[in-house]
């Protein structure tokens, strides 16, 4: 996520170190360079002379405590001003003050405005919400079919345009339908063109004034830099928009609609989509943000992927006394839950950096889990009898090889003496201090 405007940040802060005092002299330079690599992360000019305007004038009037460095100050600047370019603050989505809330997604074609609507209903659903969605695309039946098979993954349930109905009998159906099945959220896919056009915009306002809306979300592709501006305006000033959600934000975006959207327009960014999963999709916190482009790390946003990731049945009691090929087949599928490794990676401090040098094999997962999978039930529960010639059928059966299979029997032969030591005490201190985190 931002990899190349996080590397030119970091190699911009890297000219702050050494710095005796922070006066003009000493800033010239470093706030060059800085708006060198925001210009180049196609961030708005008039976004990266303000920003600019607000660190020196920071800086030049800070008084810094005896134990404080100058580089550490600046740094913190740096991140604060960064956080309020985008946002300050997590901006939840409004709620009806009785069931159920309308929320209706614009955009142009190709943003990811269907996949956004099925994301947004799975990560409501995941929170105990029970939101429905709508497909309102009268034009484009494909799109329609693309909605319900991605609700019925889920699962929610999903309205659909009858043969010649109207976009008025369509929304009165749906918004009946939520409320006579208790659904808490109603999701509306609109339909998008390629382009800005007077037809999409009058059929959004006339779809807007029939739903009356608590949240109006443009669904924006942040591959398009700060091109998504007058996009973003032209549907602001026709349907008044109360948020935004940044699609592709795992693809090699380089910034500049995060960092202009906000300042520019004053609409919260409120989601964004990091992946092609259906979990991929994160509410958006300004200040975890500006400390990932930083590589500060992101430990609340590991967190709840931790907890995301987690079985949804706990243990058996005594199970860490036999963990066996199920048990570390869960943990996999719980791993892999959790997105690629090496985005988890990048959310510990300083792990941008460590991502670069330390090489992260997503398909090692995948293989591990094909062996298992080849495995028989018996196999799985005891691993004794796991015989030279069970592992070579394990092999073939996996598309592996022997010698990956003798790896993962290994593995987990550590893994259980691992769980021995630490349920008797004996760990190492450094383990053991690592287990009570």
């Amino acid at each position: 996520m931002f990899e190349r405007l996080s590397q030119q940040l970091q190699q911009v802060l890297r000219r702050f170190r050494g710095i005796a005092q922070l006066d003009e002299r000493a800033l010239e330079e470093p706030l060059r360079e800085l708006r060198r690599a925001l210009l180049s992360a196609d961030v708005h000019v008039e976004v990266v002379e303000s920003f600019l305007r607000r660190i020196r004038e920071r800086a030049l009037g800070l008084q810094l405590p005896a134990h404080q460095l100058p580089e550490q100050a600046l740094l913190r600047i740096v991140y604060e001003e960064l956080r309020t370019v985008l946002g300050t603050q997590h901006v939840p989505l409004r709620s009806a003050p009785r069931p159920p809330t309308k929320v209706l997604l614009v955009g142009l074609q190709g943003a990811g405005k269907t996949t956004t609507t099925a994301k947004l209903a799975a990560y409501l659903h995941r929170r105990g919400q029970h939101p429905l969605v709508v497909a309102a695309d009268l034009r484009r039946p494909a799109a329609a079919e693309q909605l319900r098979t991605l609700a019925e993954q889920i699962p929610v349930p999903c309205v659909l345009p009858q043969e010649g109905e109207t976009l008025e009998a369509l929304i009165a159906r749906a918004v009946e339908t939520a409320r006579l099945n208790a659904r808490t959220v109603v999701l509306v896919d609109s339909a998008g063109r390629l382009t800005i056009e007077e037809a999409l915009m009058e059929e959004l306002e006339q779809l807007h004034r029939l739903l009356q809306p608590q949240e109006t979300l443009l669904v924006c592709d942040a591959l398009l830099g700060q091109e998504v501006l007058p996009t973003a305006r032209a549907f602001h000033e026709r349907i008044g928009l109360t948020g935004v959600v940044l699609t592709k934000l795992d693809g090699d975006a380089r910034g500049g609609a995060a960092l202009s959207l906000r300042a520019s327009l004053g609409v919260p960014i409120k989601f964004i989509g990091v992946g092609e999963r259906l979990e991929a999709l994160e509410p958006f916190h300004p200040d975890r943000l500006a400390a990932r482009i930083l590589d500060l790390g992101d430990v609340a946003t590991l967190l709840e992927r931790v907890q995301q990731g987690l079985p949804a049945t706990p243990p058996a009691k005594g199970a860490e006394e036999r963990f066996t090929f199920e048990d570390l087949l869960e943990q996999l599928r719980a791993l892999q839950r959790m997105g690629p490794l090496s985005e988890l990676l990048r959310l510990l401090p300083g792990g941008g950096a460590l991502a670069k040098t330390l090489p992260v094999d997503e398909r090692a997962l995948r293989r591990a889990e094909a062996i298992i999978l080849s495995m028989t039930p018996e196999e799985r529960r005891n691993p004794r009898i796991l015989n030279a010639s069970r592992r070579r059928r394990i092999a073939r059966g996996s598309g592996t090889s022997v010698q990956e299979v003798n790896r993962l029997v290994a593995s987990l032969e550590q893994m259980q003496q691992l769980l021995k030591l630490w349920k008797r005490g004996r760990l190492p201190l450094p383990l053991q201090q690592l287990f009570r985190q």
